[in-house]
Formats: C-alpha cells, structure tokens, sequence
C-alpha cells in the first residue's frame, strides 16, 4: 500500500514536470506567432491549453484523493498541498502564453509588434521560455540552491519590462495608441509568465526545506553581513 501511495505522489510530481514543459514550449511557439504574425501556428497554442486545463484537473482530482484516502502528515502533505498550488501558477502560465498567441491572431495579418522592438519581445520569449524550463528542472531536482537563483534571472525579464516602457514613452514613438496598448499587454504577459516560474520555484524552496524562499534568502544575506 505504502509504495502505490508513494508512486501516486510522484506520479503528481510528473505531472507538474509535463505541465512546465507544455507551458515552458507554448510561450516559445506564442512569440514565434506573434513575431511572424503566423496564424496557424497561434491557433495551435490556443487549443494547446486545454491539455494544461486538462492535466491541472487531473492533477487537482489525485491530491485531493490523496487527502482524503491517506491523510498525509509533515512532508508528504507539504508535497500536495504545495503541488496544489504549484499546478495553479503553472495553469495560469498556459493561459499567458494562450493570452500572447490570441493577440497574434486578433492583429493577423497585420504584425502586432513594431520592428524596431522585435528583438525585445523575441527576448522576452526567450527568457520566459529559459526560467520555465529552470523551473521544470528544479521541480525534477528538488534543488533549492537553483530554485533560489531565478529570483534573480527573473531581474532581467523586470529590465527588459522597463525597456519597453522606455520605448512607449519616448517621443520618437510613431506606432499610434493600438500597438501600444499591444506592447504593454505583451510586456505585462511575459512579466507575469517569469514571475510563476519564480513562484514555482519558490514552492520547491518551501516543500523541501519547510522554510519560504524569502526567509531563508534574508538568513543567507545575514550571514554573509555577520
């Protein structure tokens, strides 16, 4: 009994993997779209989410069966309450990426984002694509000193965000209030995007070690000024 217990625990944890790397390929393929205004392909990560949907309901109905038969106590319950919430930031990642891909087909055939600020969207896509897979990896790992670190990869998403705020309120800006408004909702998405992956992150940070991220990256820094 004690060993399917502890595979349908994994098996929560396996499906918190798929869904960072499902979430980590749709904002990739949505900055592809946005991009080269590719209408099929945004279309393809539009209907993509429902197999994120799907596999957070699925996972929501194991934990929560996983409660209810077996009453788990100190790291085990750590382990689905924190999957629980966990499958949540990624759910609402998916629906970041579903967010950036539906703006790519609103604006097509037209391109939503100016050329002159293609390289810091595709950048951004990048980024966010890198700090989901990190934190896929960290989900794998249970590693909490690389769960830690992209809180400060995350930095240079929140810079590339200032970057495009800096283009809109330039003088020079020449794209009218429409792609504006465009601009902003698309730096506002991948902002976001980074900052679940962080959340995750985070997660792993507290299922672990019992302690939240914040508290045990303020003892580190009061160490270091002993």
């Amino acid at each position: 009994m004690r060993d399917a217990y502890h595979e349908e625990l994994d098996s929560i944890g396996d499906g918190l993997v798929e869904m960072a790397r499902l979430v980590g390929s749709a904002i990739g393929r949505a900055t592809t779209a946005i991009l080269d205004s590719d209408l099929k392909l945004a279309e393809s990560v539009i209907e993509a989410d429902q197999k994120v949907d799907g596999l957070q309901h699925d996972l929501e109905a194991r934990a929560i069966a996983l409660l209810a038969r077996q009453q788990p106590v100190a790291t085990d319950l750590r382990i689905v309450v924190t999957s629980l919430r966990m499958s949540a930031d990624l759910e609402r990642s998916g629906d970041l990426a579903q967010h950036v891909a539906k703006l790519a087909r609103l604006r097509y055939p037209a391109h939503a984002v100016p050329a002159d600020l293609h390289a810091t969207i595709l950048e951004m896509g990048q980024l966010a694509q890198r700090l989901m897979a990190k934190a896929a990896e960290v989900i794998i790992t249970k590693d909490v000193d690389l769960a830690l670190q992209l809180e400060q990869d995350d930095d240079a998403m929140d810079l590339l965000h200032r970057t495009l705020f800096q283009h809109l309120m330039d003088d020079r800006w020449k794209h009218g209030i429409e792609t504006a408004v465009d601009v902003t909702l698309l730096g506002r998405y991948y902002e976001r995007f980074a900052d679940h992956a962080v959340s995750v992150a985070k997660r792993v940070v507290y299922l672990v070690t019992g302690e939240h991220a914040d508290e045990i990256q303020t003892d580190v820094q009061q160490e270091i000024q002993a």
